[in-house]
């Protein structure tokens, strides 16, 4: 039998609190699935845009919004300062829509990750000063560690107004505005709002002051296409305020009122509009605008979300498509290097098999061994800057460990004193920002430049200064519980024989906003195996049988363990998502495996 871990170890209806009661005499799955999310009053499901937090909570909110105000009246040129990412790019796009709509003098820069680097930094307001001229600097979803960047800017009378989300410990820059529900002092409730959600929020404050003082305004709220696009591609947490966001922003998508943009890349994925899932943000609109930032430049991404002009968005979403595909291809090889340097660690564990351990350990500088070691640490001279951060969420799901990928910062200058930037992707328990953070400040000369979330991190280092880097961040984990490390899988239980029906399957789809924060359904449960096949010697087709069911029920195990798989098995408990699978106009309910274990 698998080992798995309850999500709800109440029963139903009895131990549900109140609220769900009602739920649970109705749906008493999908109260248990609700009970098992931390939801205990139904009123928490509710996805109504007026029950949105109050703006007030947001920490320099008004401050912001006074100063775009009288820039809009006064005519002043407002810049945006955009990030890479496609919470910067929806963020960006979401500041140019409105302001322009608002009648202001409004231009955007993103800076390219390959010469600029991150967020508002001196280099970056010279250009914009160069191109633009500005007299107010607007940054989006970057800028709450940029403390030269708006010293630069002030020198030039440039008014500064940051919007974040990103963590700080550290005082905010003295710009004339900062609204960051992570910065210090700011007592907004939720700390999960992305970029896109945080410029939401001050435009919106901004539109109700226009509106109050009878000037040219719009609604905020018609652009929610972008905020869900950028949260969900953003792994934000989907905490009731967030999951509100997300909810409007799909069904608007659905029912076509969106940027052409969007229209055009879920056309270029294939995609119907109208059946979208807050999943396809993350798995298909997301990584085609983020390829635009990781391989050329995200400028390609705004535009596509800017234009009014559907054959423009077409060829935009084209390009967008081709970059990506490029960047898979990148990717692929990246991680093949990856794994041959771990399975070559791995040799080297063993010294009876052969192995290119010397050849790697350079690249590696592995303080201990790979069955040891509670970080994946990795560096090659000729990796690819913008692919770090997904080969490193590869790793990491692999390995179970927090994983940093480093590149050259520049690809002609790998010499010791070199910079090479690093992408970190972590695990439940252990905060990957906090922790890079703790070795800069144990060893001061270590890091040059670090910033992110709980799970998700950058930083800057010499080359030099790489081997002591990963001692240093090995000695931190040396201080987490063990248990951390050995992953868990959640079941929210069985289901019932009704449940296998196209209804709940669809019921299910729909009952919430499901992804990060708010995991999507996983159930388990034996069944007898009818038949099986294998597809393309790696996905396992099964036909399967569950008491009181009176049909088989298809499953499919996308790249299944061959080694864990008996040809004459006869029970299986199975680690499911219940689905529908659609072909030639038929729908049907299947079971997407996410792990599998024969019962002898």
């Amino acid at each position: 039998m698998l080992n798995l871990t309850p999500r709800f170890t109440g029963t139903v209806p009895d131990d549900l609190p109140p609220s769900l009661q009602p739920l649970a005499a109705q749906a008493p799955t999908l109260a248990r699935l609700y009970a098992g999310r931390g939801i205990t009053a139904i009123e928490d499901m509710g996805t109504e845009l007026a029950k949105l937090l109050p703006a007030e909570g947001l920490l320099g909110l008004d401050t912001a919004a006074t100063i775009l105000d009288e820039a809009i009246d006064t005519g002043q040129r407002i810049l945006i300062v955009g990030d890479f990412d496609c919470d910067g790019a929806t963020s960006t796009a979401l500041m140019i829509r409105v302001l322009r709509e608002m009648g202001a003098n409004v231009e955007f820069i993103v800076p390219d990750r390959f010469k600029y680097g991150y967020g508002l930094t001196p280099e970056i307001v010279e250009l914009g000063i160069e191109l633009y001229n500005p007299e107010v600097i607007v940054t989006v979803d970057n800028g709450i560690s940029s403390h030269e960047g708006v010293a630069r800017a002030k020198a030039d009378g440039i008014t500064v107004v940051i919007t974040d989300h990103h963590l700080t410990t550290k005082a905010t820059p003295p710009a004339d505005a900062v609204v960051n529900p992570n910065q210090l002092g700011c007592d907004f409730v939720s700390k999960s709002l992305v970029g896109v959600g945080v410029a939401f929020y001050l435009l919106g404050r901004l539109a109700k002051l226009r509106r109050t003082a009878g000037k040219s305004t719009v609604q905020v709220s018609r652009h929610l296409d972008l905020v869900a696009l950028g949260t969900v591609a953003d792994v934000g947490v989907l905490d009731q305020n967030n999951r509100t966001l997300v909810y409007h922003g799909l069904q608007a998508i659905r029912q076509g009122r969106c940027c052409q943009g969007i229209l055009a890349l879920l056309e270029q994925a294939g995609r119907d509009h109208s059946k979208i899932t807050a999943q396809d943000f993350g798995f298909v609109l997301g990584p085609r605008i983020n390829a635009a930032g990781r391989m050329d430049n995200m400028r390609i991404g705004i535009d596509c979300l800017l234009t009014e002009d559907r054959r423009e968005a077409q060829r935009l979403a084209h390009e967008l498509d081709s970059l990506n595909q490029e960047r898979r291809s990148v990717e692929g090889k990246m991680r093949d290097q990856a794994d041959e340097i771990l399975v070559a660690l791995q040799a080297a564990d063993n010294p009876q098999q052969d192995s290119s351990y010397d050849r790697q350990q350079e690249s590696l500088a592995a303080p201990t061994s790979l069955e040891d070691r509670r970080s994946i640490i990795l560096y090659q001279d000729d990796w690819h800057q913008g692919v770090i951060g997904i080969v490193a969420g590869r790793l990491k799901e692999s390995y179970y460990r927090p994983a940093i990928v480093f590149a050259p910062a520049n690809t002609d200058k790998t010499g010791p004193d070199d910079a090479i930037k690093g992408s970190a992707r972590s695990i439940p328990g252990i905060h990957i920002r906090d922790a890079i953070e703790l070795v800069a400040e144990t060893y001061p000369e270590l890091i040059s430049h670090f910033g992110g979330h709980a799970m998700a991190a950058g930083l800057t280092l010499k080359r030099s200064n790489f081997d002591q880097f990963v001692a240093a961040f090995e000695e931190v984990m040396a201080n987490v519980e063990a248990s951390v490390f050995s992953e868990e899988a959640f079941t929210d239980g069985q289901l019932q024989a009704v449940d296998f029906s196209l209804s709940f399957a669809d019921m299910l789809k729909n009952a919430s906003i499901w992804g990060h924060g708010f995991v999507p359904p996983v159930f388990d449960g034996v069944f007898s195996v009818a038949s099986f096949r294998v597809l393309k010697d790696k996905h396992l087709k099964l036909s399967l049988q569950y008491p009181g069911v009176q049909y088989p029920i298809d499953a499919i195990w996308f790249n299944f363990d061959a080694a864990a798989w008996d040809y004459k098995a006869q029970q299986v408990h199975v680690l499911f998502e219940l689905d529908i699978n659609e072909w030639n106009g038929k729908q049907s309910v299947q079971l997407m495996v996410k792990d599998l274990a024969i019962i002898q």
